[in-house]
């Protein structure tokens, strides 16, 4: 079983002081630690902004993608090798702009992969523009005037998606957040955990204090996970108190169960000398 010291990693952290970046690291390199998870079981998939540089800070396997693109490529990663545990991680402009299209589809497909989503509010890579996730009314270089449009609902994207894991976490609360993703990791199919990170350096509404004013933990208020209504009521909270914890959850079998094919177990551990493709190329003759 891994040890905390050997998931660390020598290069240098360039996240700013105080990132809510932090929290997410190493609360996520706890939750790998108590689920017995050994480095060479895990692969981690990261796209472009902040978020991104999470590949640098976890010694195990890892791939940085192009923006947008972190979906496609876990699944291209747990298909080729389900044996693996499968974690991707985007930024909110990374997950809900460029890249939304591919949330719909790995999420009904039930794709066995968890996505953690470092939701600032916020494009904080590039200097403080206005994101997919910023409320209506926000302040930015893009948006001297405020943002005319509503900020889109992660968890109700998700939901409206078929969703099989749906939660939400706050990097200002690790030993919960820890819990979530545990779940969402063990969880048989596709599971967002969407993770409220604060910006310290260019969000100056969505702080800490902000949060810690509203959230509330859904399991100590009798929320039922296996409820899709309760759980779409519970996403549409945004205000004065605002829900962390898993709103949904369903048992269903992964999108991997639909392929005979891997019954045999991973592709990459199968020898393509036994694969014979002669009927194949004769039906298509």
């Amino acid at each position: 079983m891994v040890e905390l010291s050997e998931l660390g990693t020598p290069v240098e952290n360039t996240w700013c002081p105080g990132c809510g970046n932090f929290g997410l690291l190493m609360t996520f390199k706890n939750a790998l630690v108590e689920l017995g998870l050994e480095r060479e079981e895990v692969a981690i998939v990261a796209g472009i902004g902040c978020h991104g540089k999470i590949t640098d800070y976890v010694n195990v396997n890892a791939l940085h993608t192009i923006h947008g693109r972190v979906l496609p490529t876990a699944t291209g990663v747990k298909l080729a090798n389900h044996g693996l545990t499968v974690i991707g991680f985007a930024g909110d402009g990374d997950a809900y702009n460029i890249g939304i299209g591919h949330l719909p589809h790995a999420a009904r497909r039930n794709v066995d992969i968890t996505y953690v989503v470092h939701d600032n509010l916020v494009y904080g890579l590039t200097t403080g523009q206005t994101s997919p996730t910023s409320k209506r009314g926000y302040v930015s270089k893009t948006t001297p005037r405020g943002s005319f449009e509503p900020g889109i609902n992660p968890l109700v994207q998700a939901l409206a998606s078929d969703a099989s894991f749906v939660a939400r976490g706050f990097a200002g609360e690790p030993h919960h957040l820890r819990e979530l993703f545990k779940q969402a990791i063990s969880h048989e199919g596709f599971a967002l955990v969407d993770v409220l990170q604060p910006c310290v350096t260019w969000n100056r509404v969505n702080t800490y204090q902000f949060y810690r004013e509203r959230v509330y933990k859904l399991e100590e208020e009798g929320h039922d996970p296996g409820s899709f209504d309760e759980a779409y009521m519970r996403a549409r909270e945004w205000g004065d108190r605002i829900p962390i914890g898993v709103l949904y959850r369903e048992e269903r079998p992964a999108y991997r169960k639909n392929f005979p094919a891997l019954e045999k177990g991973p592709l990459a551990r199968q020898s393509p000398e036994k694969v014979d493709v002669k009927r194949l190329l004769k039906e298509f003759k």
